[in-house]
């Protein structure tokens, strides 16, 4: 029972984040696979990138009908505004990938594994806090002070 409207923000904020790291993190483990299995074909990044942009619209809409309790489809701001965190993302897990052959080329799929989906937790930590403090934040969320998920 919420004893107080303080309370509130707080455990809203934990739900959605329960919620964000079951759809996304579903669909993120995944793509984990498809992106290696997908990566024997064309180069790794090329893979990535591919789905990544299949991953980010299914999560988009995911998140707005669920995660953020929208109950509707994302629009089409709230995709651009995800891409552009999807892109921070891609750089990241990309750029793990690459240090990871870089230092260990004889890596193998669990290795890479282990490093995309470490990459990706916590570039899906940063994802979660802009689309919920900006992308599917109604306009007076955002001009309220950011609610802190730990304490």
């Amino acid at each position: 029972m919420i004893r107080n409207r303080k309370e509130a923000p707080v455990k809203s904020s934990l739900a959605s984040f329960l919620r964000f790291g079951i759809l996304g993190g579903g669909v993120g483990i995944l793509s984990s696979f498809a992106v290696v299995l997908l990566a024997t074909t064309v180069p790794w990044v090329v893979s990535n990138a591919l789905i990544t942009v299949a991953s980010t619209l299914l999560c988009t809409e995911l998140h707005a009908r669920y995660t953020f309790g929208k109950g509707r489809r994302a629009g089409l701001r709230e995709h651009w505004q995800s891409a552009g965190s999807a892109t921070a993302a891609y750089l990241a897990t990309s750029l793990a990938i690459t240090v990871l052959h870089l230092a260990h080329p004889a890596a193998g799929m669990p290795t890479e594994q282990v490093v995309y989906l470490g990459a990706s937790g916590l570039a899906g930590v940063g994802r979660f806090l802009v689309l919920r403090l900006y992308v599917f934040a109604d306009r007076r969320d955002r001009t309220a002070a950011p609610v802190m998920l730990a304490a």
